[in-house]
């Protein structure tokens, strides 16, 4: 979606409702294609002082293997992001508070697929207490308990005898 600034930045009074979806199906991360439901972005845009203020909350399913035992897990994802959107800065330690629009023309998918990539946990667990695979036979710890001896032992235990 493609959205007009020239209004906001000219100091008009306006305000423009936000309300559609985003299809990024077809993104791939760490091999599997997790958006498994359009994104779905309500909201508004906003003239403020000679630029524009963004307000939305994306809503989408996301569906990823457990980091832990590889259960094929999803999750409901619901996020609020807000920018204001400027056409130039007078000072640039300003930069991190504004999102700097070259020309007149906001690609909102761009920037919605920027945010909810930012936004998306970078570990994904089924759930918290997640007990993960055996690392010996592989059986998921969460449905079977297994016989395998997994304590390691400390490869610098040697150092304990070592006298000084």
């Amino acid at each position: 979606m493609l959205i007009d600034l020239k209004k906001y930045f000219s100091g008009e009074d306006i305000s423009q409702a936000i309300d559609y979806t985003v299809d990024l199906s077809e993104v791939e991360i760490d091999g599997c294609k997790p958006f498994v439901t359009p994104v779905q972005v309500k909201g508004s845009i906003r003239s403020f002082a000679s630029s524009a203020e963004l307000n939305v909350e994306v809503r989408y399913a996301y569906s990823m293997p457990c980091n832990r035992c590889l259960t094929l897990t999803r999750k409901e994802l619901c996020h609020n992001i807000s920018h204001v959107i400027v056409n130039k800065l007078n000072d640039e330690e300003d930069f991190e508070d504004y999102i700097v629009i070259e020309g007149d023309e906001l690609d909102l998918d761009e920037l919605i697929y920027s945010d909810i990539i930012l936004l998306t946990p970078t570990k994904f667990l089924c759930k918290e207490d997640c007990k993960g695979l055996c690392p010996k036979c592989g059986c998921d710890k969460n449905t079977t308990e297994c016989d395998c001896d997994t304590t390691k032992e400390n490869p610098f235990s040697f150092l304990k005898n070592i006298k000084f």
